[in-house]
């Protein structure tokens, strides 16, 4: 793919700093940067936003964010062989790039997004460590929570899982959680032939955007309910629920037991956590 903002191809970048993807650190890199021009147009104007973006490996995403006008851009990569690529970029948007090295699960974002009134997270999350990230973001204390919006890559199946409702082949646990703190929608699928190495699988890009209002619920008491029934999820609830509560819990939340856990709205499980004792 050619360039189109000045800078090198992303191919030739990778071949310069020797930045063979590692399967160590989840890293298939999106060299098409119309590709991640409709990444960071998913995310909507970004005129006066700070975005972080995780694992910009050799700074595609993080050229197109550039591009579409954000008025900063915070990339966290772990990787040292890609720090000279960043830096060039952060040499050719002078003042809009700052590079954190650092390990994503370990970065205080809401330190990061201190102060500032429009942040985004958009980023093409390594594989391994992006469900985990996204629980964080969705769990933080302080609700809303310091990002307007998320738009993040997962391999397809985990995607569909973050946007799962009742009554949804791929719903559990995942789209509980993002159900009760967010609204979350499938932007578009991405082959693997567009990444390098291609993985096995097709990604998606999901956008997600909090709540304002959150059902009240006790984040640990809900993880707790929601471990139990999906744990057993061919089981009727009676059963799968019968370590915490059971039959007296289901009929305090005003639950059939005989029902499954994939046919249990989001309200109904915040309701099952509210009779948690």
């Amino acid at each position: 793919m050619s360039a189109i903002d000045g800078l090198p191809p992303l191919r030739d970048v990778i071949e310069r700093h020797g930045m063979a993807a590692k399967k160590a650190l989840g890293q298939n890199f999106l060299l098409d940067l119309n590709l991640t021009g409709k990444v960071a147009r998913a995310a909507g104007d970004l005129s006066g936003a700070t975005v972080i973006e995780v694992g910009p490996g050799p700074g595609g995403l993080t050229r197109a964010l550039l591009m579409h006008n954000a008025a900063k851009v915070i990339a966290i990569e772990r990787d040292d062989r890609c720090l000279p690529a960043l830096a060039e970029i952060a040499g050719a948007y002078p003042g809009r790039l700052e590079v954190v090295a650092g390990d994503a699960l370990a970065t205080d974002y809401a330190a990061l997004a201190s102060g500032l009134e429009d942040v985004r997270i958009v980023a093409n999350l390594p594989y391994n460590i992006g469900t985990e990230l996204l629980v964080k973001w969705l769990t933080v204390l302080a609700w809303p929570p310091f990002w307007r919006s998320m738009t993040l890559m997962f391999q397809r199946e985990v995607a569909e899982r973050v946007v799962a409702k009742a009554g949804d082949d791929a719903y559990g646990r995942l789209g509980v959680l993002a159900g009760w703190r967010s609204e979350a929608r499938i932007a578009f699928d991405i082959s693997p032939q567009a990444f390098w190495p291609p993985p096995k699988v097709t990604s998606s890009v999901v956008h997600i955007v909090p709540r304002p209002s959150p059902l009240p619920a006790d984040l640990k008491k809900l993880e707790r309910v929601t471990l139990a029934a999906f744990g057993q999820r061919r089981k009727m609830l009676r059963q799968s629920l019968k370590g915490i509560g059971g039959e007296a819990l289901l009929a305090k939340a005003g639950i059939d037991g005989t029902r499954r856990a994939e046919t249990l709205s989001v309200e109904e499980f915040v309701r099952l956590a509210d009779g948690l004792g």
